[in-house]
């Protein structure tokens, strides 16, 4: 990935998180969505934008599917924001990264208590 992607990618995310938390008025999108990733092609055409919710498994799904169809909305936005010859088609995706890292917190946190407590009977 080259420098300017990159940029790109950071550019992107940032104004999209705004977007979403503050010009987005519908009630259907959850007010925990956090866009964590941004991926765009090599030609910038396109757009992986990835996101992660914090609710029920229907609160994440909603958010998605609304996300998904204000996308020409949020890309219009975008392209006002942005000085691009080509604003991307934006494409959202669940990501589901930081309750996986959370699980494994959990998991880590369990087998420390597990050990903790097997070195404690064998004093």
């Amino acid at each position: 990935m080259t420098r300017r992607t990159e940029r790109v990618n950071d550019t992107i995310q940032v104004e999209l998180s705004d977007l979403i938390k503050r010009r987005v008025k519908d009630p259907r999108i959850c007010q925990l969505t956090t866009v964590t990733q941004v991926i765009t092609s090599a030609d910038l055409k396109h757009a992986r934008i990835f996101i992660s919710v914090m609710g029920s498994e229907d609160e994440k799904s909603e958010t998605l599917k609304h996300l998904k169809s204000a996308a020409g909305y949020l890309r219009t936005k975008l392209s006002q924001r942005l000085t691009m010859r080509y604003t991307p088609e934006l494409i959202f995706e669940q990501d589901d990264s930081i309750e996986r890292g959370a699980h494994l917190l959990e998991l880590i946190d369990q087998v420390c208590t597990e050990e903790a407590q097997t070195d404690g009977d064998q004093v």
